[in-house]
């Protein structure tokens, strides 16, 4: 919902638990100022859960944009000739901080995103790791010196900052998509034009506040506020933009990588998913069924890393289904701030609308529905946790990202087709894989056509690890010491030594 001009609407009750009111934003910042803009427009921010709205934030436009880019443009030579010692110690506060302030930045991410209380704490945490592992990659940035292949000549090669990089966040995890970008381009000495979806843009305001506090000099970090289609295109086509780093759907990163072709801008794309979870019959159906719950209704099954698709061999399917079944119907369906809540809402109408269309569809083909199946009376935005069975590969759900509470199970019989099945798709995030025998393990690691494969477990991200898929699921690895080299550039140098 948009505004002809900037409104302060009735404050959402729960905005009086906030300890610090200053991270409650509805501005844009850009070159350290919060800023409406010259238009004075802004948008809604409503609480999924309830519809209550949460903010009015200040929609800014193109021009706004290339302010923005302005400022990072002009900030950059002083802050990537910072020694790295003191671009960490700010990114260490920035770190500091953040933790300090949990509480309140999961609190307002539960708000605006809709998950659970205690999954915001969570990625809060997570958020704040990345900005801990850079402030150390910082300083770790060496030249390298080379064998030098030509009589008398030394030769040096270094990694040096790009630039103004434009980051690109989505709305289901808003504050730990931005931190694992951005903490990786400032460590390199980058300078940053942000973009938070405008579902969530709190998040991404409330760590602007933070990292001003931390010492971040204006124009360093920026977050531009406003339509995407505005403010992203006027990122990918600014040539000062050297780079561009977005998570969100296939299709928009395709969008976006042809914008970005006339600039020749560096690309870091975490892109859609379609995750296999695949039990073979030697696993213990327990352990199984708390990874498949974990690896599908986290996040109320709005994770890219979510398991769309779960083949369990034949020996094993009925028991695991019944489990299964068992373990969905008791999951807690509430407002992210109700205890223990363990589904919360979804984000929007058109997600509703499409596990809606994929539970008809697999239904149609078929399949058999064990639990759930239809939107929860806690709120229109609602779905009940759901399980289909005997779900055919050609139905949708098989074939398509689903971002809900909906789990598709299939039977399977030998390792060769699982994993023939499994990789027919032009996705290739994660997979998932439960088996207690070590020599299939080691197999099925090598065979899935995935970025990342899971064995036994869920929780495998975290800032040391190169987070990224293959095909048609990304390009490049965020996370580990490998985020941090796409914002730089190498440079060669060679001296005469004679």
């Amino acid at each position: 919902m948009m505004s002809a001009h900037f409104a302060r609407p009735k404050r959402h009750d729960a905005l009086d638990r906030l300890v610090d009111r200053r991270l409650y934003r509805e501005l844009g910042y850009v070159d350290g100022q919060w800023t409406a803009g010259e238009t004075g427009r802004s948008f809604e921010v409503a609480d999924p859960a309830s519809g209550a709205s949460v903010a009015w934030v200040a929609s800014l436009d193109a021009a706004q944009t290339s302010v923005a880019i302005d400022a990072a443009s002009r900030a950059f030579p002083k802050w990537h000739s910072l020694p790295p010692q003191e671009r960490s110690k700010i990114l260490r506060k920035w770190y500091e901080l953040i933790v300090a302030a949990k509480q309140d930045l999961a609190l307002l991410m539960t708000l605006e995103q809709g998950k659970p209380l205690a999954e915001s704490l969570g990625e809060i945490d997570y958020a704040a790791s990345f900005v801990e592992w850079y402030a150390e990659e910082a300083k770790r940035l060496n030249a390298e010196s080379v064998s030098s292949h030509l009589p008398d000549a030394e030769m040096i090669v270094r990694r040096e900052a790009l630039g103004v990089v434009g980051v690109v966040t989505p709305w289901n995890f808003p504050s730990a998509m931005l931190t694992r970008k951005a903490a990786a381009a400032l460590a390199a000495g980058c300078t940053i034009v942000a973009h938070p979806s405008s579902e969530t843009p709190l998040s991404a305001l409330a760590l602007a506040e933070l990292g001003e506090r931390a010492g971040l000099p204006a124009g360093v970090f920026n977050v531009v506020t406003g339509d995407a289609a505005t403010i992203v295109g006027a990122l990918c086509d600014d040539a000062r933009v050297r780079a561009m780093s977005f998570t969100g759907s296939t299709e928009i990163g395709r969008l976006i990588a042809g914008k970005c072709a006339a600039t020749m801008k560096r690309l870091v794309m975490e892109l859609g998913g379609h995750a296999p979870l695949i039990v073979f019959d030697d696993a213990d159906i327990n352990r199984a069924v708390s990874i498949a719950v974990d690896a599908k209704f986290a996040t109320s099954g709005q994770d890219c890393l979510a398991a769309n698709r779960i083949y369990v061999q034949r020996a094993a399917y009925e028991r695991f289904c019944n489990a299964f079944a068992e373990r969905i119907a008791a999951l807690k369906v509430a407002h992210g701030l109700v205890a223990d809540a363990d589904i919360g809402p979804l984000m929007h109408e058109r997600a509703i609308a499409k596990v809606e269309e994929q539970v008809a569809d697999a239904l149609k083909h078929g399949a058999r529905c064990l639990a759930g199946g239809k939107r929860h009376e806690a709120g229109k935005l609602f779905f009940e946790p759901t399980l289909l069975a005997d779900v055919p590969d050609e139905a949708l759900i098989m074939r398509e990202e689903t971002f809900g509470p909906v789990a598709a199970v299939t039977p399977f019989d030998t390792e060769d087709e699982v994993v023939a099945r499994a990789n027919d798709t032009e996705y290739g995030l994660v997979a998932y894989v439960v088996t207690e025998n070590g020599a299939r393990q080691l197999r099925m690691g090598r065979r899935l056509d995935y970025g990342m494969v899971a064995i036994n477990r869920v929780k495998i991200t975290g800032a040391p690890v190169p987070f990224g898929g293959v095909k048609q699921s990304g390009i490049g690895r965020e996370g580990s010491r490998h985020g941090i080299e796409a914002f730089t550039d190498l440079k060669y140098l060679c001296l005469d030594a004679a």
